[in-house]
């Protein structure tokens, strides 16, 4: 399936190390309630999402492993934070279920892709925005709050969020678009 050169790349390492993160920040901002710990893994995971694809092209690293594992986590990570989000009354919960649902339906878009033998989809760059968007929203809103400072960063997260919602509804829509149009 994989080739053994495939699978070990620097990128590759870089995100199952984000991967590891996801637990990392739900240990750090539910059982600990260590709110810098929780925002530094948060802000780590959102830059090596970047900076992982960046290490690929420069290292011509690019592999089926990395581009099937990078959007897996990105949803994971959106999963996770949201869900720890919620649980914390930072965000309503409608937010989880549209963002959740999103994906739902996406995973269904691609069984139906996949059974027209058309294989996967190739991320777009709408998708990395939204994506972006959403990791750049999180570390934002987990410090949001009544002082000033917390006031400014709820303002520059929900505007990263709205953005994203939106951008992951309209990819929403173009991975629909895809999986029903395109012929093998």
């Amino acid at each position: 399936m994989f080739s053994r050169n495939e699978i070990l790349t620097i990128p590759n390492a870089i995100t199952g190390v984000r991967a590891l993160g996801i637990p990392l920040f739900l240990w750090a901002y539910l059982s600990l309630g260590n709110l810098p710990l929780a925002f530094t893994i948060l802000l780590i995971g959102a830059l090596s999402d970047y900076f992982d694809g960046k290490v690929a092209r420069a290292m011509n690293q690019e592999s089926k492993l990395g581009a099937a594992l990078d959007p897996a986590i990105d949803r994971a990570y959106i999963a996770a934070t949201v869900v720890a989000l919620v649980v914390k009354e930072i965000v309503p919960v409608w937010i989880l279920i549209v963002l959740v649902g999103r994906d739902v339906w996406l995973a269904l878009a691609l069984l139906l892709k996949r059974s027209r033998g058309t294989g996967v989809f190739e991320v777009t760059f709408l998708g990395k925005a939204a994506t972006f968007n959403l990791l750049y929203a999180f570390p934002f809103l987990l410090l949001s709050g009544e002082s000033q400072f917390g006031r400014a960063c709820a303002v520059i997260g929900w505007a990263f969020a709205i953005w994203g919602i939106g951008l992951y509804l309209v990819t929403a829509l173009q991975y629909t678009y895809i999986a029903v149009t395109q012929k093998r």
